[in-house]
Formats: C-alpha cells, structure tokens, sequence
C-alpha cells in the first residue's frame, strides 16, 4: 500500500506532468537557416512565420517574420545550453509579451523594441551570430523549433493577455509582483524556483567602504544619521513574500529593498546586508526583478521531465494557455 507521502507526490506529478502539445511541424527547417547556409527551400511557411512584427531598433523601424522575431528573442533573451522545454516556455511567454506590447501602444511607430529594459532584447542575426559562433547554426533550429511547436500560443488571465515578465534566475525563490513594483497582479506570485543553482549568476557580492555608502544613502535622505560608528548603521530589516528586502533601515531612514538595488547596482532585491568591520557587504541571490518566470528555474523543472505548460502555468498562477487566435 503506497504511504500518503507517496500518494500526494503522484497527485502532484499528476498535476503538473501535464501532457506536451503534440509538435506542429518540426519537419520544416527553419527559414532563416536555410538563407545562411543556402540550402534548398524546404515546406511552405506556417501562418505565424507569415506574420509580420514591427519592431523598433536604433530609431528605426523594420518588419521581422514573427517567427524569426521571436527566435532571435529566445537566443538573445536566453544563453546557450537551455533544453527544448525552457525554450518552449520562453517561447509563449516571448509571445504573449510581444502581443500585449502591440496592444497597449508603448510605441505609436512600432509593436515592440529590441532593448530588453523596455521590451525584450532582440539582437539582430549578425550579433547572434558573432556571439553564438559554432553554436549557432544548431542553436537558431532549437529557438525556432520551440517558436513552432508553440505556434500561436500565449498566457490569458480573465480573457486578457498577461504581463508575461520573466527574468534570468530567482535566487531559489520568484517574487510578488507588488513588492517590486508596487501593483498586485494576481498571477505574479511568489513561487519557490529550486535547482538553479547551475545559473550563470546565482549568487553575487558587492561590497562598499563606508564613506561610500554613506555618501550613496545620502543622495536619498540627506538627513541619515551615521554619528555612530559603522556597525550601528544598519537596522530592522522586513522581507517580501519571495525573500526579499522589502526595506531595510540604515541610518534612522528606511530603504526598499529596491532602492538599494538600484542605489548599490545589486543583481537583485535578494539580499543580505552587513558591515564586516572593514566594509558593507550585500550578499545578493538571484539576477533580475524576479517577477514570472525564472528562466534558469524553467530549465532545472524541464529537466526533471516537466514540460512546458506545466512550466508556465507553475510561474504564472491561475492562467490559461490558449491559442491567440481562439
């Protein structure tokens, strides 16, 4: 007779192992593949390949295959060594967040930027290329494929398109929308994020003289008081739902946790802060806002055989996966 802890790990596997779309197309070769390396014309394109994004770069504007667009956007959104599953998810997030953009009107000339602090980043072929180097032949094929085998498909959450936001790795542990930005979204929760640990950036440091901080923390609140000695500067300190500083005091005034980040160039609101008796050290876990899909906690949940739904409706609570044009 199996245990209720053996059960209710089935129920989740159940749950969660939620059965992969089957693949649309992945006999075609990717098009732009076939440009570089000049081999004949395979099968006639798919509808999303055929559809156009106008995408705003250097102040100009220019009309990218949707598929390509979004393929240059996995690879440069996304390092080498990422499996089809992360992609996949990638892929509908990428997606969905192109798709919102053209809908809210960020840029009258345009559907999207290529600048990852305002869209996502979308580096052109040439750098991929350069960047990729022997890799990139093989890397385009997997980015596209993942496009392909996901075609059409975005996150919804009461019939709208989602803020699919997503970033590089959590630090073991996403993050509410609400203590970074401020605005409670219901489906950007704080989720545990294991096994990234293997992130290029998991964990980080910064550490600062104290003339330094102090300075810094000045350019905020002139009136911080650091009469005392360094170590007496720092004091009660609050978390976020994900683990992070939601604020911190030092000097007498209360900080965010992401004014500091900003402040101090932090990789991430997950930190710890401490004077050594030399300097202050931020002990920081993660890199990026945290907010969604931890890109690096979506290929440690592939390879423990989840795939990509089950991925994106793990970091985007309560959505649904549909096809845009249901």
């Amino acid at each position: 007779m199996k245990t209720s802890v053996q059960a209710g790990l089935i129920a989740l596997a159940a749950i969660l192992l939620i059965p992969s779309a089957p693949d649309r197309r992945s006999d075609v070769t990717p098009p732009l593949a076939l440009w570089i390396t000049k081999e004949a014309h395979g099968p006639a394109r798919s509808a999303e390949s055929q559809a156009m994004v106008r995408v705003l770069e250097d102040g100009a504007v220019s009309e990218l295959d949707e598929a390509d667009y979004l393929t240059r956007v996995i690879l440069s959104e996304m390092l080498p060594g990422f499996g089809l599953e992360a992609m996949k998810a990638q892929a509908v997030a990428a997606r969905t967040f192109a798709l919102r953009q053209r809908a809210a009107g960020k840029h009258p000339e345009a559907d999207v930027c290529t600048q990852s602090s305002c869209c996502q980043a979308c580096c052109s072929v040439e750098d991929l290329r350069e960047r990729l180097g022997d890799q990139f032949r093989d890397a385009w094929a997997l980015a596209y494929s993942a496009v392909q085998q996901t075609e059409g498909e975005v996150l919804t959450f009461g019939g709208k398109l989602i803020d699919a936001t997503y970033f590089s790795c959590s630090g073991g542990s996403t993050e509410d929308a609400a203590a970074v930005w401020g605005t409670d979204v219901p489906y950007l929760r704080a989720v545990e994020s294991p096994g990234e640990q293997d992130a290029a950036v998991f964990a980080s440091s910064v550490c600062v003289s104290a003339e330094a901080f102090r300075q810094t923390i000045c350019t905020v609140d002139s009136a911080a008081d650091f009469s005392s000695g360094p170590a007496d500067w720092i004091g009660q300190a609050e978390q976020t739902p994900g683990g992070g500083v939601a604020w911190i005091r030092i000097g007498g005034t209360e900080m965010t946790g992401v004014q500091l980040r900003r402040l101090f160039h932090l990789n991430s609101t997950k930190f710890t802060l401490a004077w050594d008796g030399t300097q202050f050290v931020f002990d920081v876990r993660g890199y990026g806002h945290r907010v969604g899909m931890s890109q690096y906690g979506a290929q440690a949940m592939a390879e423990l055989g989840f795939d990509y739904r089950a991925i994106l409706l793990y970091y985007y609570r309560g959505v649904t996966i549909i096809r845009a044009d249901e």
